[in-house]
């Protein structure tokens, strides 16, 4: 019998950190789910179920505003935040006064003389945006927002891409169903006249850009829309050409015949961003486009090579892709694994041709894997093709660009679909008794995700680009940004951050291959390269091909290149297209005008700051920093900034299959769930993929999607840190946002209405606070600016957001305002705390506007202007309140003495919940060891009782006897509170209550006691128990004890 060796195994990815992912994401769909549930427990009738969220009433704005007139804000804040109402007219106004242009930020009184200027990342024409779009729209429309306010001159430039392969797959469907003509069956000119009469209907649909136009206006994206460009115009077609011959001119680009990734569906090469890598757990059986039967991945077939000359010799090999058999030409083993020493230099016959192979030694075979022995199919993969190369192993191309079999496979295997081929070739191996066994296999299955088909590693004549020189100098770039401060400019470097994609970064242009840029599509960049046709035509390898920015240049380096007279030649133009990514890798600089030199390319490159999702960090950020420092001699941009992917609540990838991709307008505007159904009937998934995506999509939003509004999701968006994973966003965090606006709108109708009809406000700096209360929420609003320019400064914006929603919220609504109430009711009202109210509403809104500019714009237009000095027309324009403008506000000791106050307020509060009492205003009296604390609390006494919701507040003097009839909470060790509630609470009710909490606490004291090792830790448990005393005050009193946690 034959000596059999072990199978082949392939290394995967490891079960352990896979659960490990698994049980994150299933904690992480329980916390999310948790915001969303009770949606049984509040239905009683099955039949009528009760919404998880209510809707709320919609305000229009109706009146007649013409198209880019400033919204009329004369009338009186609807009763409560409407998100369509306070959005309508503002941004058509804002683009028609130029506040998106830098040249009229060069005329603002805060200018800086600074220049702040970025790029969108160019979506492509024929998509919309979804959420991860919108999650780079609102940091980078934050971030523009903020340089802008702060004087600086700003360009942020809109475009989009053309996107080769996803328009003309369009297009090639629009003629299907429209013509009945497939586009093979047009000439070229013919069907690109019908893509670009597509791109205009499509534009003509909604102003410039169509689809997307409108979702970035949704959004609030304060582009300078004049200056919009697509990677199809003229300037970045004469862009694309430029940089085609100066790289071919700098030896950088070259034609040749390589492995490249194929899509047998496309008849393409594509990007390696278009491959996805799809992780198999073992067998799967896919319905590929093209192939008749649905075919079994992950498994692994045991094919045996008998030794030539040994009749009971052979070595078995194991191969996921036995339809790459017919290409094999050698079997590979370590030099040092002594199992095959002596088949060194041996031949195998091959399991199908009886061809004879050659044994090779190469030092990459692992000999502890499987049997250690591989087979080599050069033409088929990229690890094989370098080890051919070594060993000068010819290779055979055994599969088309159709998918099907070549005619070196023989005539009973060509033209068959690879897929069918290998079904055959397994039976013919089990025929001839090679079949050695076949096995569950977990691997990894590139998909080409533009067709669903597997990807093909193909032998092709190709243009590729040289990297390596060119990655070398990218690789030099540094992580130098600080997490508290602007980044530590260094001449030459490129700031990444965050740090840790350093790594990434280095490990990519360490590995970096040669890039090909061509593709064989008709839509795009056509090559401006030209065969000489009669010119070593016998030999692809040897054909003579020049480049030139038109034909006549190219005939002019022909003619030099070959020693004939240029009538003589004829020039075939390339029929092939460059890859898109080769026109994106332009943008930063072709959109300013390169290679033209443009005042906009002098002023505004390179770019200030580049922003994108860290899934493009190689494919996008590492071809421009590649191609802009060779082509302009500088970096693209200084530093780049990369957020996370957007996940789902329950931390899935976002993905049109999955149902759970959204147009970021449902989430603004609200959307019904049967609207959403029919969204998705109208794209292009297959039945199966359909029935899943409308089914998971019911589950996640079985009554649909609440408007929430744009400013909440773009404060959603930014609240969310850059270093802390992916993020995954739920419709109910938006909606808690939305929530926040609306406490907002109210706030802002309280301070209005508190003010007055004749309220003048003061110049910022003669604000002066009249009461310890205005110096507190004054105090934290300087923090607050700080903090905001602290997060703006080192990009983290969701400082910026946490800090503002702290304000808002905790500081100005639920203290300031509460404590200024019964001040405010006085007649006369004191004039120093409409005052204060009025710099927290005005600076407030500022600091908030970059985040929240349409609720923003609508408040802060309604404020009445301070005296002196210029007024801003908008608060877009309006200079951001700086740290140091607010110093003098600044008074952290007040802060923290109020810290103490805020402390005995939630005491307080805890008591009254305690016993229950609702509307009763008891006494309170606080009683402190520690003259300095009562120093401290004094001044703060009129505000702390109306805080706590009691009556007056007093100081009982230390060493006093307890009040009699009085509830007791210690707060630390230096103070004593006691609040009345002799003739408030009735005694017989509360001692069961009392009782019962007593026990519990008593139980779970004993419990931790009995695990307790010391004495010491004892001690510390005993703490456990804070007690709320009732002094004993005689027959018919409360109780005289009483204990609470």
């Amino acid at each position: 019998m034959p000596q059999t060796l072990c199978t082949q195994p392939e290394p995967h990815g490891s079960p352990v950190s896979r659960r490990n992912r698994e049980a994150k994401q299933k904690r992480l769909r329980e916390k999310q789910a948790a915001l969303e549930a009770g949606l049984a427990e509040k239905s009683k009738i099955p039949a009528v179920p009760t919404k998880a969220w209510s809707h709320k009433e919609i305000v229009l704005y109706e009146i007649p505003t013409e198209p880019g007139e400033k919204k009329d804000v004369s009338g009186p804040l609807p009763p409560a935040y409407s998100p369509q109402y306070v959005e309508a007219a503002w941004y058509q106004w804002w683009v028609r006064e130029g506040f998106f242009k830098p040249e009229y930020q060069a005329r603002l009184p805060q200018a800086t003389g600074e220049t702040f200027s970025m790029c969108i990342p160019p979506p492509n024409v024929t998509g919309f945006l979804h959420i991860g779009h919108a999650l780079t729209v609102a940091i980078q429309d934050a971030l523009v927002r903020w340089h802008r306010m702060r004087g600086d001159r700003v360009l942020w430039i809109p475009g989009s891409d053309h996107a080769g392969i996803a328009t003309q797959a369009v297009v090639e469907k629009q003629l299907w169903k429209e013509q009945r003509v497939r586009r093979h069956e047009l000439s070229r000119e013919d069907f690109l006249r019908a893509v670009w009469r597509w791109k205009h209907e499509y534009d003509d649909s909604v102003r410039k850009g169509g689809e997307i136009y409108e979702q970035l206006c949704a959004l609030g994206a304060s582009l300078d829309w004049d200056r919009e460009c697509f990677t199809m115009d003229a300037g970045s077609s004469a862009a694309v050409t430029e940089a085609f011959v100066r790289l071919y001119d700098s030896g950088l680009l070259y034609r040749n015949r390589q492995l490249v990734n194929w899509s047998c569906t496309l008849r393409s090469a594509i990007s390696d961003i278009e491959v996805e890598s799809r992780p198999l757990p073992g067998r799967t059986v896919l319905q590929l486009p093209g192939c008749p039967t649905p075919v079994a991945f992950g498994l692994l077939v045991s094919v045996a090579f008998p030794v030539d000359g040994e009749p009971d010799a052979e070595i078995v090999v194991g191969t996921t892709r036995p339809e790459t058999l017919p290409g094999d030409v050698a079997v590979a083993v370590h030099p040092d694994d002594q199992r095959y020493a002596h088949l060194h230099g041996r031949q195998l016959r091959h399991p199908l041709t009886g061809q004879l192979l050659p044994v090779i030694t190469d030092t990459t075979v692992q000999p502890h894997v499987g049997t250690g022995a591989v087979k080599v199919t050069p033409a088929h993969s990229p690890a094989d093709a370098e080890m051919g190369t070594r060993h000068g192993l010819t290779p055979l191309s055994v599969i088309a660009e159709d998918g099907t079999m070549t005619s070196l496979c023989g005539d009973w295997l060509q033209g068959l679909h690879r897929f069918v081929a290998r079904e055959k070739i397994l039976c013919t191996l089990r025929e001839r008794g090679l079949f050695r066994g076949l096995q569950e296999h977990p691997m990894v299955l590139p998909i080409c995700s533009r067709s669903g088909d597997v990807v093909e590693y193909l032998l092709k004549s190709q243009w590729f680009v040289r990297c390596q020189e060119m990655g070398d100098r990218a690789a030099k770039a540094r992580p130098v940004w600080g997490r508290t401060g602007p980044p530590a400019v260094e001449s030459g470097a490129l700031e990444l951050w965050p740090s840790f994609h350093q790594k990434s970064w280095q490990h990519w242009f360490s590995h970096i291959g040669d890039w090909c840029v061509s593709r064989q599509l008709w839509w795009g960049h056509q090559i401006p390269a030209y065969r000489v046709v009669g010119e070593n035509a016998e030999d692809d390898r040897k054909e003579c091909w020049v480049v030139g920015r038109s034909e006549a240049e190219a005939r002019a380096a022909a003619a030099k290149q070959t020693g004939r007279p240029e009538a003589e030649l004829i020039l075939e133009r390339d029929p092939d297209i460059l890859d898109t990514w080769f026109s994106s890798a332009l943008f930063p600089f072709s959109a300013l005008g390169w290679p033209r030199e443009t005042p906009d390319l002098a002023r505004f490159y390179p770019l200030t700051l580049l922003e994108t999702g860290s899934d493009l960090l190689m494919f996008w950020v590492g071809r421009m920093v590649m191609l802009g420092t060779q082509l302009t001699g500088q970096l693209p941009f200084s530093k780049v900034l990369l957020h996370s992917m957007v996940r789902d609540r329950q931390g899935r990838k976002m993905s049109k299959s999955l149902g759970n991709v959204l147009d970021p307008r449902d989430i603004i505007s609200g959307q019904e769930l049967q609207v959403l159904q029919a969204k998705l009937r109208e794209g292009n998934l297959d039945p199966g993929e359909l029935a899943v995506a409308a089914a998971a999509q019911k589950k996640d939003f079985p009554y649909g999607i609440p408007e929430c509004g744009t400013d909440a999701l773009r404060f959603a968006l930014c609240s969310h840190g850059i270093l802390g994973g992916d993020l995954h966003l739920s419709v109910s965090e938006v909606l808690n946002y939305r929530h926040f606006c609306n406490k907002l709108w109210n706030a802002l109708r309280f301070i209005l209405r508190a003010l007055g009809d004749n309220f003048v406000p003061q110049p910022a700096e003669k604000v002066t606070p009249s009461s310890p209360m205005d110096a507190w929420i004054l105090s934290r609003l300087a923090f607050a600016a700080n903090e905001c320019e602290r997060g703006f400064l080192s990009r983290e914006l969701s400082l910026v957001t946490h800090t503002l929603y702290h304000f808002w919220l905790h500081n100005l609504c639920d203290v300031y305002l509460e404590a200024v109430k019964p001040m405010l009711s006085n007649v006369p009202c004191p004039p120093g705390p409409p005052q204060v109210l009025f710099s927290c509403a005005d600076v407030g809104l500022r600091l908030l506007a970059p985040l929240m500019p349409f609720l923003a714009e609508e408040l802060w237009q309604r404020l009445p202007p301070r005296q002196g000095g210029p007024l801003a027309p908008s608060i877009c324009v309006a200079p951001y309140p700086s740290a140091h403008s607010l110093e003098s506000w600044r008074q952290p000791e007040l802060e923290c003495c109020f810290s103490r106050v805020q402390e005995v307020v939630q005491a307080l509060r805890a008591l009254r919940a305690t016993y229950q009492l609702t509307k009763a205003r008891p006494q309170v009296l606080l009683q402190s060891s520690d003259p300095a604390e009562q120093g401290l609390v004094q001044p703060f006494l009129e505000p702390l009782g109306v805080l706590s919701h009691c009556g007056t507040v007093g100081f009982l003097p230390p060493g006093a006897a307890a009040p009699s009839g009085w509830a007791l909470a210690p707060l630390g060790d230096t103070m004593k509170i006691y609040m009345e509630l002799q003739g408030l609470v009735d005694p017989q009710s509360q001692l069961p209550r009392l009782a019962a909490r007593r026990q519990k606490l008593q139980k779970q004291l004993d419990g931790l006691l009995s695990r307790s090792v010391s004495e010491a830790l004892a001690e510390k448990q005993q703490r456990f128990l804070p007690p709320i005393g009732i002094v004993k005050a005689g027959p018919g009193s409360l109780p005289p004890t009483a204990t609470a946690g």
